[in-house]
């Protein structure tokens, strides 16, 4: 796992690298504290346990912070989840009470009040914001496509994204009209240096691939994510007919 930026050097250069490190230079010293409900398993969590690492890098100080819950907070937050995606929702006060009660628990496990700038990674954490008296910003960070959410959840977690300082999105059309709220667009990035994206020789591939009889000599079809409808796998085999 890279741990500075020097790491990049051969990939992007040594004046890229050297440029963000003047560009950080004003923020020396300052402390963030990001804070999102996984250590690993998803896409936030791969993010996070990167950025991190080179934050500090570059001199600013960061920390990362968990929301911990049980399966019942989780199993909620999932339909929210699901929900922001354009999925049928029965808001219900059990499922509100869930959501509030964990993070308020959370909050008197959490001292975060002495740091400069707090980063909430999507859902989960958003009521965070109620338990403090709040004497630095507050930044939202959304992970998730919100161009079909179902109405009465954005409604729901709304009430608490108004509250915050600025966010931030992955692509501008995420971004609802009806927020009315300081915003910034950081795109979706590919670390090079994780196992996940490293170059694999052609003979590893082929090595695999023969143990379950695949036929080389065909196109191969590849969607690496999780098998549900979120991630649009039959768009993968139509869009792949087409262009064929």
């Amino acid at each position: 796992m890279p741990t500075s930026l020097n790491d990049y050097k051969n990939i992007v250069g040594e004046e890229l690298i050297q440029k963000i490190y003047e560009e950080a230079a004003p923020l020396k010293d300052k402390y963030v504290e990001h804070i999102n409900s996984t250590f690993h398993g998803g896409g936030v969590a791969e993010i996070l346990s990167n950025l991190v690492l080179l934050m500090n890098d570059v001199g600013i100080k960061t920390e990362w912070r968990l929301l911990n819950g049980n399966l019942g907070f989780f199993t909620v937050t999932k339909k929210f989840y699901n929900a922001l995606q354009g999925a049928s929702i029965k808001l219900s006060d059990n499922k509100k009470r869930i959501y509030l009660e964990t993070n308020q628990t959370n909050a008197i496990f959490m001292h975060i009040s002495s740091c400069d700038c707090v980063i909430i990674h999507d859902h989960q954490p958003l009521p965070l914001i109620d338990c403090y008296k709040r004497k630095q910003p507050w930044i939202w960070r959304c992970h998730a496509d919100l161009s079909n959410l179902n109405q009465i959840i954005w409604d729901y977690l709304k009430q608490f994204i108004l509250k915050y300082d600025s966010a931030i999105f992955s692509i501008e059309k995420y971004k609802k009209q009806d927020l009315q709220l300081p915003y910034n667009i950081i795109p979706p990035s590919i670390d090079p240096l994780t196992n996940k994206n490293k170059f694999i020789p052609s003979s590893f591939v082929k090595r695999h691939l023969s143990k379950f009889g695949i036929d080389l000599d065909k196109p191969i079809i590849s969607q690496i994510s999780r098998f549900d409808r979120w991630k649009d796998p039959l768009g993968v085999i139509i869009i792949n007919d087409i262009n064929n």
